[in-house]
C-alpha cells in the first residue's frame, strides 16, 4: 500500500515527541478538546490540563443513546444476515460515558496531542484544497499533471475531473481487537494511545470516523460483542472518554466486525474510505471460527469490500504478525515492532489519504 511505504524511513523513526520546529502556541485543535486545556503553562512551557466539568446525561440524552444502540444492533444484524455469521448471536453495545475514564484519557493524551496537532497543521491546507478543487488529486492517471505530487514517489501524479455525485474527502473506520491476549506486553495501552491520536486527528480535520472494539464468546447468548465507542452518525464529546473503556476480554471473530464496519463505510458518500484494524492475533472464536475457515472468511470480506472502494490496513502488534500479513496481504500490512510508534504511524497514514 502506497500510504504505508511512502516516507518509510521518516515514519520508522518517529516517536511521539514534539519536534523542535513545531509551534508551542498553535491553536489547531478541536473546540471540544480546547475546553479541557488551560491557558496556564507548566514548568516546561507546555499547557496544563484540567478535568472538564461535564454535566451528567439528561434523561432525553439517555433515551437517544438507547435508540441509537437499538439502531446499530438492527443495522449490524442486517449486514451479516447473508454471511457465514448470520446465526451468530450479536450484541452491539454503546458504552456508557464513565467519568472515571477522564483521568486516564488526559494522562495518555498529554504526550499525544502536540504531535497530533503538528501533523494536522500540515494536513489542513491540503484538505482545504481537496474540498475546493475542481479536480480530485492523487490519481495514477488523469487529465492534469501535478508536479508537486512527484515528491511522494507513489506514482499518483495526476488529477482528474470529479463526477458531480462524488463527494470529496475521507471517512475512517478503526477496529480494535479486544481479545484476551491484548492484556499483555503493553498492547492495550498502545491501542488506547492509538485510538486517542486517530480520534483527535479526525476531529481536528473534520473526518467522519467509526471506532469499534470487538470480542467473541462472552456467553452463549452473546457470541459476538461490538462496542461502538465513536460513530459518525451520532457524535458526542463524551466519545473520547468512552475510548478508555477498551480492554482485553475474550476471543475474536474478526471477519464479522470487518464486514459490519466495511458496509457502513461503503454507504458513505465520501470519496476515500479507509478501514484500519489494530490486532495482536489471528481470528479464533467458538465453535470453529479459526484456522483456514476464519482466514478464508476474512480474505473474502476484504476482496468483496475492496471492490466497493474500501481500503484496508492491518496494524499487527502481537505474536501472530505472519498470519495477519498472510490474511491481509503485504500491501495492507503494517508491522508494529515498537508500540510507541503506533499512534503517529496511523495518524500519518490517514493524513496521506487526504
Amino acid at each position: 500500500m502506497d500510504s504505508i511505504h511512502d516516507k518509510q524511513a521518516e515514519e520508522d523513526g518517529t516517536l511521539l515527541k514534539k519536534s523542535a520546529e513545531s509551534d508551542d502556541s498553535t491553536s489547531i485543535h478541536s473546540d471540544d478538546y480546547a475546553d479541557m486545556e488551560s491557558t496556564d503553562s507548566g514548568e516546561n512551557g507546555s499547557p496544563r490540563y484540567h478535568i472538564a466539568n461535564l454535566e451528567p446525561m439528561s434523561e432525553e440524552e439517555k433515551q437517544k443513546e438507547r435508540d441509537f444502540r437499538k439502531k446499530l444492533n438492527k443495522v449490524s444484524r442486517e449486514i451479516v444476515s447473508d454471511s457465514i455469521h448470520q446465526a451468530v448471536k450479536l450484541i452491539v453495545h454503546r458504552p456508557e460515558y464513565d467519568p472515571n475514564h477522564q483521568e486516564e484519557y488526559l494522562s495518555l493524551s498529554r504526550e499525544l496531542m502536540p504531535v497530533v496537532r503538528e501533523i494536522a497543521r500540515k494536513t489542513l491546507p491540503l484538505l482545504q484544497h481537496e474540498v475546493t478543487a475542481e479536480f480530485a488529486r492523487n490519481h495514477y492517471y488523469g487529465s492534469k499533471f501535478q508536479a508537486d505530487s512527484v515528491a511522494y514517489r507513489d506514482f499518483r501524479y495526476f488529477a482528474k475531473k470529479r463526477p458531480p455525485t462524488e463527494s470529496p474527502g475521507l471517512v475512517v473506520g478503526l477496529r480494535v481487537d479486544e481479545s484476551a491476549s491484548m492484556a499483555g506486553f503493553g498492547r492495550l495501552e498502545a491501542a488506547k494511545r492509538a485510538v486517542i491520536a486517530v480520534y483527535e486527528f479526525c476531529q481536528i480535520c473534520n473526518i467522519p470516523i467509526l471506532i469499534y472494539g470487538d470480542t467473541a464468546d462472552v456467553s452463549r447468548l452473546e457470541q459476538m460483542s461490538i462496542f461502538a465507542y465513536a460513530d459518525y452518525d451520532k457524535t458526542d464529546f463524551r466519545d473520547r472518554f468512552r475510548l478508555m473503556g477498551i480492554r482485553a476480554r475474550s476471543n475474536n471473530r474478526d471477519g464479522m466486525v470487518l464486514r459490519i464496519m466495511a458496509e457502513r463505510l461503503a454507504a458513505s458518500p465520501k470519496q476515500t474510505k479507509l478501514l484500519m484494524s489494530i490486532s495482536d492475533g489471528q481470528p479464533k472464536a467458538m465453535e470453529d471460527y479459526t484456522g483456514s475457515l476464519a482466514i478464508q472468511d476474512m480474505q473474502q470480506t476484504i476482496a468483496e469490500y475492496e471492490r466497493k472502494g474500501i481500503k484496508f490496513l492491518a496494524a499487527a502488534i502481537g505474536q501472530d504478525k505472519d498470519v495477519i500479513s498472510q490474511i491481509y496481504g503485504g500491501e495492507r500490512f503494517l508491522d508494529i515492532t515498537n508500540l510507541n510508534e503506533l499512534p503517529s504511524k496511523l495518524v500519518r497514514i490517514i493524513s496521506r489519504y487526504l
